[in-house]
C-alpha cells in the first residue's frame, strides 16, 4: 500500500471505516448497483433485487440516503410516485461497482469452485 495515503481503514479511528460500513452491507451495494443506470421506483427496485424484502430495501435506502449517496424525489402526485437516483457522490463511486463486477467476470469460475 502506498504510504502517502491519507487513509488507513486498518486504523479503529480512520473516518473510512464509516463508509466501508455503509457499504460493507451486500444490500447497500445491490442497490447502488441498481441505481447506476438511472432513477428507478421503488417497485422496479424490488424487482432487480432479487431477494430483498421491502422492509430491507426501505432500510437500506434512508441509510443510503441519509449518507448523501442516494436521493429520493417525491414528485407530490396522487397516487403517490417516488424515484430514487445515485447522487453526485454515489455516482462517483460507479468506477469502484464497475471494476468490482470486471473483477467478478474475470473469476466467477473460481469464486464457483470455492467450497459452499
Amino acid at each position: 500500500m502506498n504510504s502517502n495515503r491519507k487513509i488507513n481503514p486498518c486504523f479503529k479511528a480512520c473516518p473510512s471505516r464509516r463508509f466501508i460500513e455503509l457499504i460493507g452491507d451486500k444490500w447497500a451495494l445491490l442497490v447502488l448497483h441498481a441505481l447506476a443506470n438511472g432513477a428507478l421506483r421503488n417497485g422496479q427496485l424490488m424487482t432487480q433485487i432479487q431477494g430483498i424484502s421491502q422492509k430491507m430495501l426501505t432500510q437500506t435506502i434512508r441509510r443510503l440516503e441519509i449518507n448523501g449517496l442516494v436521493a429520493r424525489h417525491d414528485f407530490k402526485t396522487i397516487p403517490p410516485k417516488v424515484e430514487y437516483s445515485l447522487t453526485e457522490f454515489g455516482k462517483s463511486f460507479n468506477n469502484v461497482l464497475t471494476t468490482l463486477d470486471d473483477w467478478l467476470d474475470e473469476h466467477i469460475p473460481d469464486l464457483m469452485a470455492l467450497p459452499a
